[in-house]
């Protein structure tokens, strides 16, 4: 049976827009899952604060929820707008919505750890709640940062007209550019999480270093997201690279590789710089003498972690711009 292009055209879009806010709902809901568990401890710990650690705890899934929330608004576009009728624009739907789908995954995650980090704490520490609330928003906010990125790919991919592109091989150009930025973001969310929640437990045992704390976190999650930012960058070469025709299935799949490449290879950098990030800040509310120490070591341990990254963003150039 043949379909015409149109019907090919929302096919995917449906398709897409439940890709986005599947995906897009696992993140949030477990990132709030952790947060109320966290509370529910909290408040099991310290009865008496019960109305103080449940603001906390909804404050901090809000912001974790907002992962979910872009995957929503990328969804309802998705099966609501009308896009042009031709086979490039099936690759843009797909696109978009794996993009913000998976971009939403490890921001959800990520926004859980501080929220439940801050609850704990507060049954630990009453007096220093609007530390542990400036904190917790703080480093729940960058962690959303690879969600937003998701967010601008998917809404250039839907509203960039490619109806003068040929439909080989841009077709999997802007299927690689939503899968970059994607796959990049889950690594560097989960990472900055971690880091935010060290820092909320730091500040609350010892609120009198809240300060130095909170720098270091924002320093540490600063490095963290930095291979979310090569997925980004290459899903802006490959949207706006102007690419020859071509009906060779080895220039397509360079294209679509060097999405996949650049994805997969910002996780693990992400993630592992996360962790080192989170020991930096654990042990600086602990020993502040230390602080020096402890930075220098930290942004070494980050750095080589971070070169991983750097040798698939250069597989990825490579394959862009040589194949």
């Amino acid at each position: 049976m043949e379909y015409e292009i149109s019907t090919w055209v929302n096919a995917a879009a449906y398709a897409a827009g439940g890709i986005a806010i599947g995906f897009g709902a696992i993140g949030a809901a477990m990132g709030e899952g952790h947060a109320a568990s966290c509370a529910v401890t909290a408040i099991g710990r310290r009865p008496e604060k019960s109305s103080e650690i449940l603001k906390l705890m909804l404050v901090g899934q809000a912001v974790a929820e907002s992962a979910s929330i872009f995957a929503l608004v990328v969804a309802m576009l998705l099966l609501f707008t009308t896009f042009s009728a031709n086979y490039i624009s099936v690759s843009v739907v797909i696109s978009a919505g794996i993009c913000m789908g998976l971009g939403a995954i490890g921001s959800g995650i990520g926004s859980g750890f501080p929220a439940g980090a801050a609850c704990e704490g507060l049954a630990r520490q009453p007096a220093a709640e609007g530390r542990l609330m400036t904190n917790m928003l703080v480093g729940s906010a960058v962690c959303q940062t690879p969600a937003i990125f998701s967010l601008v790919i998917s809404f250039i991919l839907m509203f960039t007209d490619f109806s003068t592109r040929p439909l080989s091989p841009t077709w999997a150009a802007i299927l690689g550019a939503g899968i970059s930025t994607g796959l990049a973001a889950i690594g560097p969310g989960i990472g900055g999480g971690l880091v935010a929640k060290a820092s909320c437990e730091g500040v609350a045992r010892h609120p009198s270093n809240a300060t130095p704390v909170t720098n270091m976190m924002l320093l540490a999650q600063a490095v963290t997201q930095t291979t979310a930012i090569y997925g980004l960058l290459i899903s802006f070469i490959l949207i706006f690279k102007d690419v020859p025709a071509s009906d060779s299935l080895t220039s397509a799949m360079a294209l679509l590789s060097s999405g996949i490449c650049m994805g997969l290879g910002a996780f693990g950098p992400g993630l592992g710089e996360g962790i080192v990030g989170q020991k930096a800040v654990e042990w600086l509310a602990k020993n502040i003498n230390a602080a020096g120490d402890l930075t220098r070591t930290m942004l070494v341990g980050q750095a080589v972690a971070e070169s991983t990254g750097i040798y698939s963003m250069v597989i990825a150039l490579i394959m862009i711009f040589v194949f």
